[in-house]
């Protein structure tokens, strides 16, 4: 019977872990989330959401290949944009977001 109830709660941890991991996006360039807290996992990605959500209405950025990762504050940029000044402006618009401490903004310039 101890059995069972250890088989269900590893379980149910196990599913937590794995839906807290499934949310967040992974790069080559962002470190991992291993030392990271709840709390600071929700803050990251509420920072990651309002930094997608913010690219996607700025007027003056396509965005439409940027991907945002988000660590401690310090918010990742990677994927690609048609010109310097799309890449320049993503950037401005990531760092004027409450709770982002810096950006790391390696967006590649690639001409469509």
């Amino acid at each position: 019977m101890k059995t069972i109830q250890f088989l269900k709660t590893a379980g149910s941890i196990a599913c937590v872990a794995f839906a807290l991991n499934a949310t967040a996006q992974t790069s080559g360039s962002a470190p991992s989330a291993a030392s990271e807290t709840i709390g600071q996992h929700v803050d990251d990605g509420t920072i990651t959401t309002k930094a997608k959500a913010e690219l996607l209405s700025a007027k003056n950025v396509k965005s439409t290949h940027i991907h945002v990762k988000t660590r401690k504050g310090v918010v990742w940029l990677t994927g690609s944009v048609p010109s310097a000044d799309d890449k320049a402006a993503a950037g401005e618009v990531v760092k004027g977001i409450d709770g982002v401490s810096s950006v790391r903004n390696h967006l590649k310039v690639v001409a469509e």
